[in-house]
């Protein structure tokens, strides 16, 4: 499947019945994050989960856990990336693997820096700017 850049988050949850409309809860740490603001409008894309049943022996053995759960990065991983936008905060931003969120503080719009991923959560890791690139190195 194709992701486009424009995912601002993804995450597993359960529709509920509210008495019309149903819900769908954002976790809190989207919100958090800010790539998800309150009375904001935003495109929501619904896949079924895969059931026990889908899964095949191949899909188990060519991975491990459920990517969608397990972050693309690590703590200590070093890469070098080029921010993509600005938080509401100033911090740099940038996507990487499935539409993950890294959040570089002390980086611009554009800029081509090298990255120490510092914290690893769910949904968004954060990490320090190493070395600032020249950006055709």
């Amino acid at each position: 499947m194709d992701i486009p850049d424009q995912l601002r988050c993804l995450f597993s949850a359960s529709v509920e019945n509210r008495n019309d409309p149903a819900v769908i809860e954002i976790p809190e740490q989207e919100v958090q994050s800010g790539e998800v603001q309150p009375g904001k409008t935003y495109c929501v894309a619904v896949l079924a989960a895969r059931t026990v049943d889908e899964t095949t022996d191949t899909d188990a053995t060519s991975q491990s856990t459920n990517t969608s759960q397990t972050p693309p990065v690590e703590k200590g991983e070093q890469r070098t990336i080029e921010i993509e936008d600005l938080g509401n905060q100033g911090d740099g931003i940038t996507r990487v693997e499935r539409g993950f969120v890294i959040i570089v503080p002390e980086s611009k719009q554009d800029e081509r820096v090298t990255i120490d991923i510092t914290d690893v959560q769910r949904n968004v890791a954060f990490a320090e700017v190493v070395e600032r690139l020249d950006y055709y190195e």
